[in-house]
This record gives structure tokens, C-alpha cells and sequence, in this order.
């Protein structure tokens, strides 16, 4: 919130920190102005005593203009009562505290704000990715190889299996071949009388 102010003078205000994940800070200064001002500068400046300019623009009411300085990549843009400044492929390193300077260029007299409480910019740091060595034999080599030796696996498989069947009927038949324990015929089994039946005389009925 931004109060009303006497003719002339400005104030700004920000938001105290911005966390930046994507390597993209979007940085909004609001502010407030009861002049008779037409032509504007607004710049974003670096560090505790704002040594570094970041970048600026000015316009008026017929055309905008904009620069960034070569180690940052700053864009402005003005919209009513803000500028919003755009960084982009930010590093850990820009990590710091930035200040939105707003002045009125023309006409006189000059008038910029007071010094407000800054925005807090933290970077974090982008993880570096490993990227792997790539293969020097192509895919469709591997591919081609790898098929090649799952189609020679099944065939000596099957090869195994169907000669482990073979021995395994031939070990079979073998068992029975030597089976030599002698059998009693089937029809000897109920031949003759019990041994306790007495053997009948036939001579008996001889005349």
C-alpha cells in the first residue's frame, strides 16, 4: 500500500524477497507519483549500495526505451504506477539485494525517489546434469547382435531339452530290458489241489 504524497515527490515499494528456481526473476516496483512529470526513468540497481545498474527504461508520452548491462539479460517494462523489471538466465552468483530507482527526467525540477527497503533476489543453484557418454556402436549393431544371441540361447535349449527326453526314454526302456526276475505263468496259478488235499487213487475204479 502506497499512501498519497505531496506534489513532486515519489515512493516506491517492493517486495521483499524472490526466490528465483527457474533461472527467470520477475521483480514488480510499484509506485506512486502526484507530479506534473512527462518524461520518466525508472533503472534496477544491484547490491547494498546500488553500485551496479542493472538495467533501465524511460519513456514519455510518445515513445519507450530500454538497455540492460552486458552481464545481466533485463528487460523493463512500464505499465500504470509500476515498472516490472524481467531477468532471465540468472546464476547463484547474481544472488543479492536489488533497488528500483524511479525519476522524473523532464520537466524541471528533478525529483527521483527515496531509497526504499529492496527486493532480496535469491538464485538457487541449477543441478548439473551428467549426461552420459554415448555409445560408439549403434542401436540397430546392439539390437541386431542382442537377437542374434537370444535366438541362438532357445535353439541350444531346445536342443537340450529334446535330448534329455530321448535319453531319458531310452534309460527307460533299458529297465525294463533288464528286468530278468522270472514270472510264474498265469495259468499255473490256480493248477492242482492245495497241498493239504488228499491225492485221489485212480485204481480203485480200475476193473
Amino acid at each position: 500500500f502506497l499512501p498519497s504524497l505531496p506534489e513532486n515527490k515519489i515512493l516506491v515499494a517492493q517486495h521483499p524477497l524472490l526466490i528465483v528456481a527457474n533461472q527467470t526473476a520477475t521483480l514488480v516496483c510499484n509506485y506512486t507519483y502526484n507530479g506534473t512529470g512527462k518524461e520518466f526513468r525508472a533503472s534496477l540497481h544491484k547490491g547494498t549500495d546500488s553500485s551496479v545498474e542493472v538495467c533501465f527504461i524511460s519513456w514519455n508520452t510518445t515513445k519507450i526505451s530500454s538497455n540492460s548491462n552486458k552481464e545481466f539479460n533485463c528487460q523493463g517494462d512500464h505499465d500504470k504506477d509500476k515498472v516490472i523489471f524481467n531477468i532471465w538466465n540468472m546464476n547463484a552468483n547474481q544472488t543479492d539485494i536489488y533497488f528500483c530507482k524511479i525519476e522524473v527526467m523532464y520537466p524541471p525540477p528533478y525529483v527521483y525517489n527515496e531509497k526504499s527497503n529492496g527486493t532480496v533476489i535469491h538464485v538457487k543453484e541449477t543441478p548439473t546434469q551428467i549426461q552420459e557418454p554415448q555409445s560408439a556402436i549403434p542401436l540397430w549393431i546392439l539390437a541386431t547382435v542382442t537377437g542374434i544371441l537370444a535366438l541362438y540361447s532357445m535353439l541350444i535349449t531346445a536342443v537340450f531339452i529334446n535330448y534329455w527326453q530321448k535319453s531319458k526314454k531310452n534309460m527307460y526302456h533299458q529297465s525294463d530290458y533288464m528286468n530278468m526276475t522270472p514270472r510264474h505263468p498265469p495259468y499255473q496259478k490256480n493248477k492242482g489241489y492245495p497241498s493239504y488235499a488228499p491225492t485221489r487213487d485212480y485204481t480203485a475204479y480200475r476193473s
